[in-house]
């Protein structure tokens, strides 16, 4: 697994910091009582065996040979509830309750991916409604 240490610790799964609340370390991951994971493995490349049928898709409609630019994209939590950080809205995007998330973080990171992307297609994303107030009529 790429990126198996931090600081000296080692790392044994990728669900260690899910299961493993012992050792939050800074003030913003005792805050929100989880660890935040891109501190600890930025390296972690997505199993492709895991790979969702629309990503699949996805990646053969687009001609990629892989997910480079969703790599770092996880499976995180906010207050409590599971949600996705997206970079494009400065948000969180929180799961819909009736999804059901898989037992295993490069599944539930897979799905994360998924969301993202569905929800960055929508016309309820919130960048629709700043293209359409601010979009120059040419």
């Amino acid at each position: 697994m790429a990126g198996t240490s931090y600081k000296g610790s080692d790392i044994k799964s990728v669900d260690q910091f899910i299961k493993d609340k012992a050792g939050l370390s800074s003030s913003r991951e005792k805050e929100i009582g989880q660890h935040i994971g891109y501190r600890y493995d930025v390296n972690l490349i997505p199993d492709y065996t895991r790979i969702t049928p629309f990503l699949k898709g996805y990646m053969e409609f687009m001609g990629w040979d892989d997910l480079n630019w969703l790599e770092d994209v996880h499976m995180g939590y906010e207050e409590g509830e599971p949600a996705i950080f997206d970079r494009n809205c400065n948000g969180w995007v929180r799961i819909p309750k009736n999804v059901k998330l898989p037992d295993n973080q490069q599944d539930r990171d897979m799905m994360a991916r998924e969301l993202l992307i569905k929800f960055q297609m929508s016309p309820n994303h919130p960048m629709v409604q700043l293209n359409k107030a601010y979009r120059k009529v040419g």
